[in-house]
């Protein structure tokens, strides 16, 4: 009996040994099927997503976008708004020349002569009076030559009444007379048909109203012409040497006298040089040249300047004080000539090629485009999961309340959802961007405030599905026994309804970021999104609002669309992958 038992034993021992070993799993890949029976459903997702070609090249590409953004950015060597400069020669305006055809005014020594004063004056010499009027002063012209006035200011001193051939003169200032001297130079004057004469060395004019007649003082006010006087130095030029300098000019004179001094005067076609103890003094001349900026223009330069353009020469060459030789180019702009000079300066390094010192060249403002677009990549992604994370956060709370209660609240929350759907958003987006700009909002604020915005926008999608599975959730059982066991409302939606739904959320967040890239590019290709000097792939690649940049400086906009290009498109695999992967119905 005892040798019976023993062997018994060993028959189960050696059975149980059997079953042991045909349980032992001997698989070795994550997808045999003795595995995949023991796998967490965590893990069968995690399977499937990892399995799915597609989705593994959207993660390694946005592994990539995220790695080339936040540390590249701490690898680059350059700043993110540091401008690069460099020095080149470039033609500067120097100097504009220009033909006169204006009259130009001088006024004698304690003397003014209004503006207004000076319109009038132009309607008398072109109705051919020799008076007019202005604020209640009386002017008259003395005509020197057809481009040159005097202006005198008239102060009546005697009346004069003439009656069969004879004058009684009676004087303005009561208890008055009037001088033998004008009584002889008026009646010489009338009888020579003139209208002004001098007597003991005072110029007096007539104005005649029939058998009257005026006699005034002419007081010397201003000088009226249309030549163009420069000085050497800080010379100031007097009312008389302008004068008298015009007429030897316009008499071609080799000399004439001012001020007590003798000048001598060198005439040519257009341009007459004046020297003073042979030594420059002035130019007068019928062309006006003028300084760009605050350096005075020497007198050798003007006439230099001046003998080029009349005749019709497209350079000049000047030699500077010390001595060395600059060359000027001509150029005619509209009924002026824009004398240029090649000087070194130094200019931001704008639109320069790819090289070794940047590797995508310089964008219209001198900056690294690397650069600028691993910064833009931060912006971009940045503004992507804020406003992603926003529109989570809004749609789940909405979404969730309205699918749990049901009944009114259900549709006051969806009538709320409707009406954020019929608000059209890139007129939205464009008023709150012409508000912010009209504040200056500063430009960092404005990307939180973009995000913020983006956020408040885009949310009904995600509580019209979080409603919907919710509504679909609560009357399954495990809610019934949440009911039973008395878990209070906000814990029975945050805790045992909303975990359900994230296997959606999450694929919805992951292809709903790649259009909220894509709106930020647009607004900030519009100039109501990122602003300078900030980056985003939006503004980067705003430079193609010029179609010369566009054609010819491929290496500004290009990587910046590619790279929003690629990124939304590995948004889109892995959101496709995260949905395949979550289906309870797929193919293990």
């Amino acid at each position: 009996m005892g040798a019976d038992n023993n062997r018994q034993d060993k028959d189960v021992q050696i059975d149980l040994n059997q079953n042991k070993s045909e349980h032992i799993s001997t698989s070795v890949a994550l997808d045999d099927e003795q595995r995949v029976k023991v796998l967490s459903p965590g893990m069968l997702v995690a399977k499937r997503f990892f399995r799915n070609k597609l989705a593994m090249a959207g993660l390694i590409i946005l592994v990539t976008m995220f790695l080339f953004s936040f540390i590249g950015g701490m690898l680059t060597p350059y700043g993110e708004s540091q401008v690069f400069r460099k020095k080149d020669v470039i033609l500067k305006d120097y100097a504009m020349m220009s033909e006169n055809k204006d009259f130009l005014y001088t006024n004698a020594e304690g003397k003014d002569f209004p503006s207004i004063a000076g319109a009038k004056m132009i309607l008398a010499v072109n109705n051919g009076d020799s008076t007019f009027e202005a604020k209640d002063v009386i002017y008259s012209l003395i005509k020197e030559d057809e481009n040159l006035y005097q202006i005198t200011q008239l102060t009546p001193v005697a009346n004069v009444l003439t009656l069969k051939g004879k004058s009684s003169f009676t004087p303005v200032e009561e208890g008055g007379t009037v001088k033998d001297a004008v009584r002889n130079g008026y009646e010489a004057a009338v009888a020579a048909g003139e209208d002004n004469f001098e007597a003991d060395g005072v110029f007096y004019y007539i104005v005649k109203e029939g058998k009257q007649s005026a006699i005034s003082v002419m007081d010397r006010t201003a000088l009226a012409s249309k030549k163009v006087f420069s000085a050497a130095g800080d010379a100031e030029l007097s009312y008389d040497f302008k004068l008298n300098a015009e007429k030897a000019f316009n008499g071609q004179e080799t000399s004439f006298e001012a001020d007590g001094n003798t000048y001598e005067m060198e005439v040519g076609e257009n341009t007459g040089f004046i020297r003073l103890n042979d030594e420059e003094y002035a130019i007068i001349s019928s062309y006006a040249v003028r300084p760009v900026g605050s350096e005075a223009l020497s007198l050798q330069f003007i006439s230099a300047v001046q003998a080029a353009v009349l005749a019709d020469e497209k350079t000049v060459e000047y030699a500077s004080e010390d001595g060395t030789s600059v060359h000027y180019s001509i150029e005619v702009k509209g009924n002026e000539f824009k004398i240029r000079s090649e000087q070194m300066t130094q200019l931001n390094n704008d639109f320069a090629s790819p090289s070794k010192e940047h590797l995508l060249g310089t964008d219209g403002h001198g900056m690294d485009v690397l650069t600028r677009l691993m910064y833009g990549g931060r912006i971009s992604l940045l503004i992507g999961f804020v406003a992603i994370a926003i529109e989570i956060l809004i749609g789940v709370i909405i979404g969730g309340v309205a699918g749990y209660f049901g009944k009114w609240m259900d549709t006051i929350l969806m009538r709320i959802v409707d009406i954020v759907i019929c608000i059209p958003a890139m007129p939205l987006y464009i008023i709150v961007g012409s508000i912010m700009d009209y504040y200056q909002i500063d430009p960092r604020v404005r990307i939180y405030l973009l995000c913020a915005i983006l956020g408040l926008i885009n949310w009904p999608p995600i509580a019209r599905m979080v409603r919907g599975q919710i509504l679909s959730f609560r009357e399954q059982e495990f809610m019934t026994a949440t009911e039973a066991t008395g878990i209070r409302v906000s814990r029975r939606i945050f805790k045992h309804l909303i975990p359900n739904v994230v296997p959606n959320l999450i694929v919805i967040a992951t292809m709903g970021l790649g259009e909220v890239i894509i709106m930020e590019a647009t607004l900030s290709f519009l100039g109501i999104g990122v602003k300078f000097p900030y980056a985003s792939w939006g503004n980067i690649i705003n430079s193609v609002n010029d179609v010369f940049v566009m054609t010819n400086y491929w290496f500004v906009w290009i990587p910046a669309g590619f790279l929003i290009l690629i990124t939304v498109l590995g948004f889109n695999f892995v959101g496709d992958g995260l949905r395949d992967a979550f289906d309870p119905k797929m193919k293990r």
